[in-house]
């Protein structure tokens, strides 16, 4: 099934009508490519309309399960998952985008089905566990990063009843209490009839280190950034990010008339320039 905003729905049934694999989830695709002009541009692939599900398989204790959708001109993305006694996983996911679909790709050098097959990040689940992430997760392989949120996915369905019981993403557990910046909307002038104020002040948000970003064309440097980076993100609180220079991994490129610099912090936080 498709729902907007990018939303896909998957139930797989075995031969008895009984659901073997159940899936929701939401999910987009960045994709450098290069043009005819020997240049790279940046396109984004979402699944708009027409999403299939050929091909998906419920698995068993020797076979995997397979986990696959077919959408646009020619577009396909599998995930497939292993089970032994206790857990199940997942192992794989395959992506396959098609540069003939000149929507989306315009003016593109390589036609043609391209392919991008990475390690699934997903650890053990239980059994009879449905795997549930509302967090937005990235992975990145041969100038693609995948996008994913709101996944909910169960293979190997047990009596052909999805779980009610949720293993959830490291993700979604938060570690700490976000840091608030003060604002004139959360700041309240003490009144003498109040209590007094506590004899420790609040620790200062803490300025983000400056970095070196750069990129090179050879041994020349095409790109370079100086910068000190930090996120204010509004969500259900504010939370602030520091984006640390010394474990953040920097890719992109440099065309003739664009350049890309890309920021990973390895915590699922990803900027593009």
């Amino acid at each position: 099934g498709f729902f907007p905003s990018c939303a896909v729905e998957v139930e797989v049934k075995d031969a008895s009508n009984a659901t073997c694999l159940y899936a929701k989830w939401m999910m987009k695709f960045l994709i450098k490519y290069e043009t005819n002009s020997s240049d790279y541009k940046n396109t984004t692939l979402d699944l708009l309309s027409d999403v299939t599900h050929n091909g998906s398989v419920c698995g068993n204790d020797t076979q995997a399960a397979l986990l696959a959708v077919q959408f646009g001109e020619g577009h396909s993305w599998s995930a497939n998952f292993t089970k032994n006694n206790e857990t199940y996983q997942g192992d794989f996911i395959t992506f396959t985008y098609n540069t003939n679909d000149t929507a989306v790709f315009p003016d593109a050098k390589r036609k043609g089905p391209v392919t991008v097959v990475l390690k699934d990040t997903m650890g053990p689940v239980q059994l009879n566990d449905v795997f549930v992430c509302h967090s937005t997760e990235f992975l990145e392989a041969e100038n693609v990063t995948q996008i994913f949120w709101n996944v909910t996915v169960q293979p190997f369905v047990q009596n052909g009843t999805i779980s009610k019981k949720e293993s959830r993403c490291r993700a979604d557990t938060p570690t700490s209490a976000p840091t608030v910046l003060p604002t004139a909307a959360n700041v309240t002038t003490a009144s003498t009839t109040l209590s007094p104020a506590p004899t420790t002040a609040p620790k200062p948000v803490e300025n983000p280190d400056t970095g070196n970003y750069f990129l090179k064309n050879g041994n020349e440097t095409c790109l370079l950034a100086t910068v000190g980076l930090q996120l204010n993100i509004s969500q259900d609180k504010p939370h602030l990010i520091n984006i640390n220079p010394k474990t953040t991994q920097v890719d992109g490129a440099c065309g003739n008339t664009t350049a890309t610099l890309k920021l990973n912090d390895g915590n699922s936080t990803l900027i593009a320039f």
